[in-house]
């Protein structure tokens, strides 16, 4: 958790920015309409679209991000990531400790970056990103803060080498920014194990632009230096690559990665883990293991309870949309299959949806090879709803597209 002293900072620092903390939804979208004209907002929704297209590439996130740098246009978008930058740079902070020199990679308008360098006035930041407005406005407020300490530089990662040697890189929604990468899928739906497949890895890293970057800052880190990364991996499917890529370029942890949590308006988010990596040292095991398990994946749950407790006819007794539904499944006593289907794809993913009873109850477990479980149980009288929606399920596994 972050210090008392560490938070004011942070807040004082995104006041400067011009950024609000907003807890309602409908109290930002009154502000929005107040602050920004229609044809802003018309602009702003049209390339935010265009940059989330399929085909979408480096032209359309640079056009975006330099729409969004705009001084009226700043506060109000970036307002959206007040808890973002509150948690996220609060944890940072915390990770810089004694070191002289750090590199923040994508640092987009400066706000984080010129914030570390407040903190850390004896040591040296640069900041890189690859939209132009967005380093034009992190140059002007870091002169506007009097920070001598911090310089901005327009470069792509994915097209430069990064310059120098750090003690510190920081990579916070840089190295994987494709969410809609369905990642690397298990063995098969039963398990959440992936398979050792080299050619399967390397060609995440390829389709996510994740090795040229990660080889980049790994180029730029120094000896004894440290890598802090955010990326939105807490998706198993997406985590277990990024860490396997960690790994074999020599990486290991130095804490247990840290989840991450915050508010976007009023809407909770994940984000994360937080990661904070070094160099193996040669002919050394690591001191922590990688963990390719899921989260919340320990839960039981008492069917006797269950079919004592008082039914609500809008909810199920029980329902589930974590991992640790594949648990509660396996355990459910005298458990017996109706109907179930498994659909295989020829790239090897696999969906499997089965309804069943156990003990007097009804239950629907669906299941698929990239880490989405789910399970309902019912009473017997509520049957029929879950066999509806089993059929339902399956007639859209029959649908093309």
């Amino acid at each position: 958790m972050p210090t008392p002293d560490l938070q004011k900072a942070i807040a004082d620092h995104l006041a400067r920015w011009g950024l609000r903390r907003f807890d309602a939804e409908a109290a930002y979208d009154q502000w929005q309409r107040t602050a920004l004209k229609p044809d802003e907002l018309t602009t702003l929704l049209r390339l935010s679209e265009q940059r989330r297209a399929p085909g979408a590439g480096a032209a359309d996130e640079i056009a975006f991000y330099d729409y969004a740098a705009a001084r009226r246009i700043l506060p109000v978008l970036y307002s959206q990531r007040y808890e973002y930058y509150a948690t996220v740079g609060s944890a940072v902070a915390e990770r810089i400790g004694p070191a002289r020199s750090v590199l923040d990679v994508g640092c987009g308008i400066g706000v984080l970056t010129t914030f570390y360098a407040r903190q850390f006035p004896q040591c040296s930041f640069v900041g890189v990103d690859r939209s132009p407005a967005s380093i034009a406005v992190a140059q002007e407020k870091a002169a506007a803060l009097e920070l001598t300490n911090v310089r901005f530089d327009c470069l792509d990662v994915d097209r430069a080498s990064l310059p120098g040697s750090f003690e510190r890189l920081i990579a916070t929604q840089t190295l994987l920014q494709t969410e809609r990468d369905p990642g690397l899928p298990s063995r098969s739906w039963q398990t959440f194990e992936r398979g050792k497949d080299p050619t399967a890895q390397a060609d995440f890293e390829r389709r996510t632009g994740l090795a040229t970057r990660l080889d980049r800052l790994c180029a730029a880190m120094a000896q004894d230096g440290r890598l802090i990364v955010c990326e939105k991996t807490r998706h198993l499917a997406r985590r277990v690559p990024l860490q396997r890529a960690f790994a074999a370029r020599g990486l290991a942890l130095l804490e247990l990665p840290l989840p991450i949590r915050y508010a976007i308006v009023e809407e909770g988010t994940d984000d994360g883990p937080l990661y904070v990596l070094g160099r193996t040292p040669r002919d050394a095991a690591p001191a922590i293991s990688w963990d390719e398990s899921p989260e919340h994946a320990g839960e039981s749950v008492d069917v006797a309870a269950l079919k004592r407790r008082q039914a609500n006819p809008d909810e199920p007794l029980y329902e589930n949309h974590t991992a640790s539904a594949q648990q509660v499944w396996t355990q459910l006593p005298d458990r017996r299959i109706l109907q179930e289907t498994t659909k295989k794809e020829p790239d090897g993913r696999q969906v499997h949806l089965e309804l069943g009873e156990s003990q007097g109850l009804t239950y629907l477990y669906c299941a698929n090879t990239l880490d989405q479980r789910q399970l309902a149980i019912v009473e017997n009288q509520r049957a029929e709803i879950l066999t509806q929606y089993y059929q339902e399920l399956v007639q859209g596994l029959d649908t093309p597209g």
